[in-house]
């Protein structure tokens, strides 16, 4: 990396890796992964029954989804919570056992009935997921990038999300939201509550679709990509 002419990265929190990594900040660009807004239909939010919480990606123990559990606890509203993912170790040295610990917990917490567990699930059934959900909850540790906060995002599902990955691209404001300030339960409940009207959440996902449409559509990225390209020089073929 120190060795090439420009380093392509996704989010802020890999702009920070290379940089300690050693890799000059001139050459850093921020280029983040894409997505297809079409495919991603608008979440529902139709303001009646249990607000619905939605986490999906790997149970691994750096996502901290024990947080999300003694959080869900302290809120008075009804809610209910679906857990999308298979565990799986992020390195060799990750002992297993987390998703029977987080079932455990649930159970010691008296919320077992309203936590979903459930299997990975193919694109179109995920995104059927983000679709009914109320809101998306994402306490993790690091992310180099985080699809799922993403997916989310261009659903139009408002993020309870720390700032890692994608998220300090997502979150900006108070029409977004912002990430959490630390890693209490207490404040993720209250980050919750805050996402129980309805009609927040449908202005928050709007602005949120919005964001995605400006800086994470395809068009976006092949564009940051040829001006990176022609930076150097290089013209992009006839083709584009």
């Amino acid at each position: 990396m120190r060795g090439a002419d420009a380093v392509v990265v996704s989010s802020q929190s890999e702009f920070r890796d290379a940089l300690e990594f050693g890799v000059d900040r001139e050459k850093i660009r921020i280029i983040p992964m894409g997505i297809d807004l079409s495919a991603c239909p608008p979440a529902e939010h139709n303001g009646t029954g249990p607000l619905r919480l939605l986490f999906v990606g790997r149970i691994a123990r750096v996502r901290r989804l024990e947080l999300i559990l003694e959080a869900l606890r302290l809120l008075e509203a009804d809610w209910e919570l679906t857990l999308v993912g298979g565990e799986e170790k992020t390195s060799s040295v990750t002992r297993g056992g987390y998703l029977e610990e987080l079932q455990s917990r649930a159970r010691a917490l008296g919320i077992e009935e309203r936590v979903k567990f459930a299997d990975p699930r193919p694109p179109e059934a995920l995104s059927d997921c983000y679709r009914a959900a109320d809101l998306f909850i994402y306490p993790s540790r690091y992310e180099n990038f985080g699809q799922p906060l993403l997916e989310a995002a261009a659903h139009g599902l408002p993020l309870v999300a720390t700032a890692v990955g994608v998220t300090e691209s997502l979150l900006v404001d108070e029409a977004t939201g912002l990430p959490l300030g630390d890693d209490r339960p207490e404040t993720l409940a209250e980050a919750v509550r805050q996402w129980e009207p309805p009609e927040k959440r449908r202005r928050a996902g709007a602005a949120l679709r919005r964001r995605v449409d400006r800086f994470f559509s395809w068009e976006a990225v092949l564009k940051a990509y040829l001006d990176l390209y022609r930076s150097f020089g290089v013209e992009a073929p006839p083709a584009l």
